[in-house]
């Protein structure tokens, strides 16, 4: 008969015989998964080695591109604006590019005629009776017919500030613009960064990204209708960072059918590149040749030039 001592020695010795498998099997396999582990970390190493690699090539060839833009900006730019009257005007998130811009367009021996930046309450929903009675309250005697027959008061005051700003028929006494402008900044929509000295030929919008907040999508079609007003005024060119993004400006410009032929637009003034097409969209739009440059669809690098 099989005593109690016999089972404990038997079960003790299988239990032996596991544990000393499972730990020679383990340790073999073990061996095999970490080698395979060993060689994807070596192989994804690599990888983003080449991945750095490509980054940098890449960082530099932009630097490269920005480099030659700058360089070349005086000869290419030489005289094209010899003397034309140039303002600027900007978007609270392009006001970082106008200095570029500026810098641009001295270099083609532009006269800039003022700086104007908007503030966010003039794309502000919530002030468009305020907006309205403003353009009214401030229309001088001397500028009749211009204010447009509804209630949107971006509409008629981008409308009045066009007339005063832009070369007009016949034309508004200096005095007249500065009170204009004098009535829009103490009501806090606008800043004067440059004053004016003289009326526009021809004006420079630059913005940056569109509003994304509760009211954006009236704020971008805010700016959209200045520059209608602008437009249906004289000459404008708008220059933003992108053409990308629900209510992007230069989108919307290029989607509409009749602002798309009469106002120019680039999409990267972010870029040296861009400012430098800027100053030359300026060139082909007073000579009644309006484009879209950029990287963006539909849109070309560099606008055909003239000597």
């Amino acid at each position: 008969m099989i005593n109690f001592r016999y089972h404990v020695v038997s079960l003790t010795a299988v239990f032996m015989a596991l544990a000393i498998g499972l730990v020679l099997g383990t340790t073999a396999l073990n061996g095999a998964i970490a080698d395979s582990l060993r060689d994807q970390v070596s192989g994804l190493g690599q990888q983003n080695q080449e991945y750095r690699d490509r980054i940098n090539h890449l960082e530099d060839d932009v630097a490269s591109r920005e480099a030659f833009a700058t360089a070349i900006a005086p000869a290419l730019l030489d005289n094209r604006l010899g003397g034309d009257r140039v303002l600027l005007l900007s978007t609270p998130s392009g006001n970082d590019y106008v200095d570029e811009v500026v810098d641009m367009l001295t270099t083609a021996d532009a006269t800039i005629a003022g700086r104007i930046e908007l503030k966010d309450k003039f794309m502000d929903p919530a002030f468009n009776d305020e907006l309205l009675d403003l353009a009214h309250l401030s229309l001088p005697a001397s500028v009749t017919g211009t204010l447009p027959i509804n209630t949107d008061g971006v509409e008629a005051s981008s409308a009045l500030l066009a007339a005063v700003l832009l070369d007009h028929n016949p034309p508004v006494a200096l005095a007249d613009t500065q009170s204009v402008l004098a009535a829009y900044k103490s009501q806090g929509y606008l800043n004067v960064a440059k004053d004016v000295t003289t009326s526009a030929e021809v004006a420079v919008l630059i913005a940056g990204p569109p509003a994304t907040d509760k009211e954006a999508p009236r704020k971008n079609l805010a700016v959209v209708a200045l520059v209608d007003q602008f437009d249906q005024a004289g000459n404008i060119v708008v220059a933003a960072t992108s053409d990308a993004g629900t209510g992007n400006v230069v989108a919307e410009l290029r989607g509409d059918p009749r602002l798309r032929t009469n106002v120019s637009t680039v999409d990267n003034v972010s870029t040296p590149q861009g400012r430098l097409v800027t100053a030359l969209a300026v060139v082909n739009q007073i000579a009644g040749r309006p484009g879209h440059y950029g990287i963006g669809a539909g849109a070309t690098l560099l606008p055909k030039t003239t000597p």
